[in-house]
């Protein structure tokens, strides 16, 4: 199997992305982003491009996936909500518009959030966004997944990007292993996150949108 990752230096990209070149039955992994991942494997092939979301000038180097794990995101912290929609809706639809020209039997996995509000008119703003995303999305004519994890922790060395999230994990970090042993359901890791993407663009899912029981069930 043959995937793209974007968003592979975000914490849950990275984790993504280890689960990918670990995995026997993935070849090749194409990871797209502004940054190079910094890793060096056999099967990984990079494109650093300035905008993700304009992807004209490599599209060439896209055809012939299976799977699109999609892990780009950014915290809606201080941001408004054209903005936010801007890096968020605008840019996911313009990768997935594009791949699914390229190829609509592709598996486009998104990384949602617990919390999303398919409804898009509830009163949290980067839900309603995120809700507006997904809809878009699982319009489209190609197999899309929602995931929808919770508390993700990290683990293999990876860190969040966003400060806040690194300075928030640094605290919690005694606490969260006791917690998913007293909470599975509630609770997940930046590998089994990994692993669940993994296996839902192998052998699908009943559903499109899979919330944290879905994926801790992995």
């Amino acid at each position: 199997m043959n995937v793209i990752v974007f968003g592979a230096t975000g914490m849950v990209g990275q984790g993504v992305l280890r689960e990918c070149l670990l995995d026997p039955d993935v070849t090749t992994v194409v990871a797209v982003g502004r940054r190079a991942t910094g890793q060096s494997d056999p099967k990984l092939r990079e494109l650093v491009v300035p905008d993700p979301g304009s992807l004209a000038a490599v599209e060439g180097q896209l055809v012939g996936f299976e799977a699109c794990f999609f892990c780009l995101g950014v915290s809606a912290a201080g941001l408004s909500e054209a903005e936010y929609t801007r890096l968020t809706y605008d840019l996911t639809l313009g990768v997935a518009r594009t791949l699914v020209r390229l190829d609509p039997t592709m598996t486009f996995i998104y990384v949602s959030g617990a919390g999303t509000d398919s409804t898009e008119h509830g009163r949290i703003m980067w839900a309603r966004v995120k809700g507006r995303t997904e809809n878009a999305l699982l319009a489209l004519p190609f197999r899309a997944y929602m995931f929808r994890p919770g508390i993700i922790q990290p683990l293999h060395g990876i860190r969040s990007r966003t400060p806040l999230y690194r300075a928030g994990y640094a605290v919690a970090a005694p606490l969260l292993p006791v917690l998913r042993r007293l909470f599975p359901r509630q609770l997940t890791t930046t590998e089994q996150v990994g692993r669940a993407m993994l296996a839902v663009a192998k052998h699908g899912f009943p559903r499109r949108v899979l919330e944290q029981r879905d994926i801790t069930a992995f």
